[in-house]
């Protein structure tokens, strides 16, 4: 169903829901006027995320991918076969994609088939649909190629694992740095409007708001203002 929730300034679909053993949420954005649609983080279920775009009478245009985690890219070749829509990725993340077998066998799955992405997910680029367009920031740490998406026009930011509730991404897995991540949310994220409703890659949805305010993570580096965010 569409996403009460969210900002209602034009008729749009927003659904997130979580796919996969570890319960990565998969969000489907879609125009009900030109019946687009994009899909970002298809880390799996990938027959029910095709089902839903079908019954909503969605086209794919593009598959999204916020950071090259087996959770989150580990369907979008699938999805890409059955739509024709292009992947997009961080090039940043390209050698995880390499790694696909090692991020299975950490999770004792079956290895997905991946190939690399069509075009890469880099700072600064508009994604997304004409009416909802998202602009790239990229915000490494949790990955090198991690990137999380501004839907300014929709008050909306897809996180991935970046920013969660309370909470920040992992930085032990390859690719990880933990002064990296705190240096991006904080230059990246918390500069947007605290309103900002942002849609994590796993669990509840928050606002930068809210973070700024009661992230334990965030909060040592906001007080001392080594991280040159004014608050």
């Amino acid at each position: 169903m569409t996403d009460a929730a969210a900002p209602a300034q034009s008729a749009f679909i927003l659904e997130t829901f979580p796919v996969g053993p570890l319960q990565c949420n998969c969000t489907i954005l879609g125009d009900p006027a030109t019946h687009e649609a994009i899909v970002i983080d298809p880390g799996e279920d990938i027959a029910r995320i095709h089902r839903r775009l079908t019954s909503l009478g969605l086209k794919l245009t593009q598959i999204l991918i916020t950071h090259a985690h087996i959770d989150h890219i580990g369907g979008a070749l699938r999805l890409k076969r059955l739509t024709g829509a292009p992947i997009l990725l961080n090039q940043d993340d390209l050698p995880l994609l390499k790694m696909m077998e090692m991020q299975a066998g950490w999770l004792g799955v079956p290895t997905p088939e991946v190939a690399p992405p069509d075009a890469s997910l880099d700072a600064g680029l508009t994604v997304g649909l004409p009416a909802f367009p998202a602009q790239v920031l990229h915000t490494p740490g949790h990955t090198q190629g991690s990137v999380c998406l501004h839907f300014a026009p929709l008050n909306l930011l897809v996180a991935g694992d970046t920013l969660f509730s309370g909470s920040i991404g992992r930085t032990d897995l390859p690719g990880g740095d933990g002064h990296q991540i705190l240096t991006s949310i904080h230059s990246q994220l918390l500069v947007l409007p605290e309103e900002t409703r942002v849609l994590c890659g796993h669990g509840p949805a928050t606002t930068i708001g809210a973070e700024k305010e009661r992230n334990p993570w965030l909060q040592k580096g906001l007080r001392s203002g080594i991280w040159g965010i004014d608050v």
